[in-house]
């Protein structure tokens, strides 16, 4: 009869941190956690933002009275447009503070640079030798002269 032992995969837990660790940095798990808990810290900001900067405008600016309590009958059915209407406020205006907090810390990077092919006129790495569009032959790259 078969031992539970047989059936216990032996892990040599040196081997197993090293996996580990190579899984965390080649899937880039490490960096999704990081998205994690910096949207999380970034919620309360935009969540702030948007409750005491940005709401206090937008409550003067409506009519008066609870805009969202709005509905509408037809038959049987009782749809809360109010609600729904302020719904689709309430993300345009987190969306639009998302946007602008973003635009102002992130900065993108430089597109890479490029050359024109001469057969096509595609846009083609600097340094190939081939264009990957029409398959012509590019004229080879000259060396910088060296200062005399």
């Amino acid at each position: 009869m078969a031992d539970v032992k047989d059936f216990v995969p032996k892990v040599d837990p040196k081997k197993y941190a090293l996996e580990f660790r190579e899984f965390l940095l080649k899937s880039n798990m490490f960096s999704l956690a990081m998205g994690v808990v910096i949207g999380a810290a970034i919620k309360d900001v935009v969540s702030s933002i948007v409750g005491d900067l940005v709401m206090p405008v937008v409550g003067v600016l409506t009519p008066a009275g609870n805009w969202r309590a709005i509905t509408f009958s037809l038959w049987r059915f009782n749809w809360t447009i109010g609600h729904f209407a302020g719904a689709v406020v309430d993300f345009m205006i987190i969306a639009t503070v998302v946007f602008l907090v973003t635009k102002a810390f992130v900065k993108q990077a430089p597109p890479p640079a490029t050359k024109n092919c001469p057969a096509c006129k595609e846009p083609i790495n600097p340094d190939a030798t081939k264009c990957k569009y029409c398959c012509s032959e590019q004229p080879p790259v000259e060396a910088p002269k060296p200062a005399a």
